[in-house]
């Protein structure tokens, strides 16, 4: 469709029905028919004119599996209401210009799909990446123009790179394969671009989670093919509202603590002749718990014992939560940010003491829920954001609460979205 065309149509009750399944909220259409018309005025403005098409792809959520996907352990995610969207028009010459709002255009010639080491840690590096990886799958690539807009929030534990990165493998994968790739095949394409074209050694968690939609389990046994499945359950009849809480911590000055959660626990591994504790006999290692201490110290002690029982309880998470019973699902989410305080310790850094947003969020939290709901640490953790599912009739005192101590508009009320990275139309 032409840009008076997609006008047309954004002001009808058929966007607002294509769209409804991407943001849930009923209230949040219309704002979104809004940003819609204004994503597509910028482009017009940047690139002119002729067959647009629209695409989006989600944030995510770890619900459960805190730092055990990098030990080969299991996770619960969800995509959230939350997004990233593009208009986009098709190109032939093989060239793929990409302006997100609020930052310099990006321009990647096709000619050239290696790493180019002056581009590592650039947006730049993200396009090359999830494009190269394609054409090695045996996929068809090409240039496209392409005007992005983002609500995802950044350094919130919601990945909006993954959700970049989707975008991108969605768009090649509507332009050039007539939307054949899969979820999963865009997943990993955009996992290439992040450790090979990026330079960053992430896992696959977040991309699978913004690709695939909805509820997912993944399990990382075998990291060259993780088993991928979507957690069918109906979030929305549960009664609960996701709120994800941002309580201002600086990230800055943590690399070491999120570098020593996985170090440590191949420590222990390592204490057994293995690479990744998933290859760690969980009985042997409670039998050489004396000897494991004196050899590695109590701090990977500890975040080994909270690997074996997260990833287990990652799979007790699916489990109630397929059978209904959100009682146990809930139990389980706390007992999972009990872990994570006590155990895996990523609620602060020890190095930074004085500075505890994370834990002060998270005691008012018990204090206002009490019995009710569940919450814990979100993400990576030291500093950031916590998670929290709260019963629909607290969620506005509950809200409250926490805009009070970190400051109006810190805690957001979210939805589970169903689908992953799409195009719209």
């Amino acid at each position: 469709m032409t840009a008076l065309e997609w006008n047309n149509y954004i002001a009808t009750e058929a966007f607002l029905e294509a769209v409804r399944p991407l943001y849930v909220d009923e209230q949040l259409l219309p704002e979104q028919r809004a940003r819609y018309t204004k994503t597509l005025e910028e482009f017009v403005a940047l690139y002119g004119d002729g067959e647009l098409e629209f695409y989006s792809a989600p944030g995510r959520s770890e619900v459960g599996g805190n730092h055990t996907d990098h030990q080969r352990g299991r996770v619960l995610a969800c995509s959230l209401n939350l997004d990233v969207i593009a208009v986009v028009r098709k190109r032939t010459d093989g060239m793929i210009r990409v302006k997100s709002e609020g930052y310099p255009e990006d321009t990647v010639d096709l000619k050239v799909l290696e790493p180019v080491p002056e581009e590592e840690g650039s947006s730049r590096a993200l396009i090359r990446g999830v494009a190269a990886a394609l054409r090695e799958k045996g996929y068809g690539i090409g240039g496209f123009d392409a005007y992005t807009t983002s609500n995802v929030l950044q350094g919130s534990g919601m990945s909006s790179s993954a959700a970049f990165e989707v975008l991108l493998g969605t768009i090649l994968s509507g332009l050039y394969n007539d939307g054949a790739i899969s979820p999963v095949e865009v997943a990993k394409a955009s996992q290439v671009a992040e450790n090979r074209f990026f330079g960053k050694p992430s896992g696959l968690l977040d991309q699978m989670a913004c690709a695939v939609g909805n509820l997912v389990t993944i399990d990382f046994a075998d990291p060259e093919d993780p088993k991928v499945r979507k957690v069918e359950a109906d979030f929305a009849s549960f009664g609960h509202s996701l709120c994800i809480t941002d309580t201002k911590g600086s990230h800055a000055d943590l690399t070491t603590d999120y570098a020593a959660v996985p170090a440590e626990m191949k420590q222990v591994a390592a204490y057994f002749g293995k690479e990744v504790l998933r290859e760690v006999d969980e009985e042997l290692f409670r039998l050489e718990l004396p000897k494991v201490r004196a050899a590695v110290g109590d701090r990977p002690v500890l975040r080994a014992i909270h690997w074996f029982e997260e990833t287990k309880r990652a799979g007790a998470e699916v489990a109630a939560l397929e059978i209904g019973d959100f009682d146990s699902f809930l139990n389980l989410v706390r007992a999972s940010g009990d872990s994570s305080y006590k155990y895996l310790q990523n609620v602060y850094s020890a190095r930074h003491p004085e500075r505890q947003e994370v834990p002060v969020a998270l005691a008012v939290s018990d204090l206002v829920l009490g019995k009710k709901g569940a919450f814990r640490v979100h993400g990576g953790g030291f500093a950031g954001t916590i998670q929290a599912f709260v019963p629909e009739e607290k969620v506005n005192h509950y809200r409250r609460k926490m805009d009070e101590l970190f400051g109006e508009g810190s805690c957001h009320i979210l939805y589970v979205r169903p689908v992953g990275g799409v195009k719209i139309g």
